[in-house]
């Protein structure tokens, strides 16, 4: 048998101006053919989970499509027909296949089609007829429509926050496709769509408020026809119809059991809500505690998450440091015209530089000083843990360190890098354990990352487009009413 590979993702902030071109992911992974397999087989992201588990059950992966983006601003229209088109030929070309193992985001947002995921996923299904199986992975950032339910058998969200089983559910849903295939199970899927948002600030996996949602869904696993079930913790930086969180259940053949376990999870979303909707901490006061904490200390960026499609160059937090003169700290801000006053300048030089705060006026102003450059590097580093996101190979591009006066250090790079590996700084020769502050550019998923060094982590409630505060920001398209932008909002399971 032979089952083909598709997967297509990215995370679309709708509150960026900026949007996302077919060069974006040129520089991050564009591949068709043979040599998706060749690329992405051995790696920690799913992908590599479904090679290797139709591998084991004797089946031919079969490379067709994969494109991936770092998060940003919405997918152009012509950027989305384009790839859609690559994608459908490859398909074309692939020969007969038994089905198809698919790695949609489930956060992805076009121009053209604001859920952008349940669009290609309904043209795959139309392609290949009602009978052909689909399965797959999604990420639980996804704001989960009914066409992405619709158009495919099964899907499996990873289950960690950060993300750090991307494999391992590659390996789940391969495992399950090749069960369909065999004619041992018949997968049917149901989901839970209660009427509300989960705080980014709120969804580490293994930390409370989620932790008990979590447990229930183990409990769950242990029903009999219970194949797989999902928390899609939902992406509020999309500005979309199907923005919130979700619940999925997969179960063999029992669609009731499927929709009364769907919505025994989502039941229990909605009965905590105000768990999930706590205070936040400011910048002065995340200060005031570093401060009094032995370090290292990292500060979580909430309002410049990177890895939620932010720009990368908020000085916020960079100011805060500078104006009080905390010495041992580190930030890293994205801005390839420092990188290149920084290189002309040369190592030892001391340099006047202004820093980030340049792609619009939501992220702090430009960090004006005097640095001395440290050192130059390409940028390049390879990361041998399993890290959010799922890939080892990594490019911030040519890259810049410098120091102020009062001993903030920063980290200047030409490429959108989220924070998802250490070896981001110490291939810049930078000691992670010299510092007693680190900022890094995300919510949950520098965790995986910066656990081994850092004693303490805080979550700052910076200003951007991924800011915490959700009700800061202005949405035109979300349901409404919804929790907890309308606290009375009304729902039953």
């Amino acid at each position: 048998m032979r089952v083909g590979i598709i997967a297509w993702l990215h995370e679309s902030n709708t509150f960026i101006s900026q949007q996302t071109t077919i060069e974006h992911f040129r520089e991050d992974l564009l591949v068709t053919g043979s040599e998706v397999c060749q690329r992405l087989a051995g790696t920690h992201h799913e992908v590599g989970g479904f090679i290797e588990g139709l591998e084991r059950e004797n089946i031919e992966p079969v490379g067709i499509f994969a494109a991936r983006a770092v998060p940003f601003g919405p997918i152009t229209a012509e950027t989305f027909e384009q790839l859609l088109e690559s994608m459908l030929a490859e398909l074309a070309k692939a020969g007969p296949i038994d089905g198809l193992l698919v790695a949609p985001h489930g956060a992805t947002v076009s121009t053209n089609h604001p859920d952008m995921d349940g669009h290609w996923l309904s043209i795959l299904r139309e392609t290949v007829g009602a009978a052909m199986p689909i399965l797959g992975t999604f990420d639980p950032h996804a704001n989960l429509s009914q066409a992405m339910v619709d158009a495919t058998n099964a899907l499996v969200a990873y289950r960690s926050n950060p993300h750090l089983d991307q494999r391992e559910r590659g390996l789940e849903a391969a495992t399950l496709m090749a069960r369909t295939l065999r004619g041992e199970i018949t997968p049917v899927q149901v989901a839970g769509l209660p009427p509300m948002a989960i705080n980014i600030e709120c969804q580490h996996t293994t930390a409370l408020p989620c932790l008990p949602l979590y447990e229930l869904a183990d409990h769950q696993l242990k029903q009999p026809g219970v194949l797989s079930n999902s928390i899609v913790l939902g992406f509020p930086y999309a500005d979309v119809a199907e923005m919130g969180s979700a619940t999925l259940v997969v179960t063999d053949n029992d669609r009731p059991l499927a929709k009364q376990l769907a919505g025994d999870l989502a039941d229990y979303l909605w009965t905590h809500r105000k768990d999930f909707d706590r205070p936040l901490l400011s910048v002065e006061e995340a200060l005031d505690q570093a401060t009094q904490l032995e370090g290292p200390v990292c500060l979580l960026d909430m309002g410049d998450n990177v890895g939620g499609g932010s720009p990368a160059d908020g000085t916020t937090l960079a100011h805060a440091i500078l104006q009080r003169q905390l010495p041992n700290s580190l930030v890293c801000l994205y801005d390839p015209e420092a990188v290149e006053t920084a290189a002309t300048a040369g190592v030892g030089s001391a340099v006047p530089l202004s820093m980030g705060g340049k792609t619009d006026d939501l992220h702090g102003d430009p960090l004006v000083a005097k640095v001395t450059v440290l050192s130059l590097h390409e940028g390049k580093f390879t990361e041998p843990e399993p890290r959010h996101g799922g890939f080892s190979e990594m490019d911030q591009g040519r890259t810049a360190v410098v120091q102020t006066i009062t001993g903030l250090t920063i980290l200047l790079n030409s490429k959108r890098t989220p924070p998802f590996s250490l070896q981001q700084l110490i291939s810049c020769r930078l000691d992670p354990l010299s510092f007693h502050l680190l900022v890094a550019k995300g919510v949950v998923a520098p965790i995986g990352a910066y656990a081994p060094v850092c004693n303490h982590f805080l979550r700052v409630n910076t200003p951007g487009v991924t800011t915490a505060d959700m009700k800061s920001l202005s949405y035109q398209n979300r349901r409404q009413p919804m929790f907890p932008f309308e606290p009375a909002t009304q729902w039953q399971a």
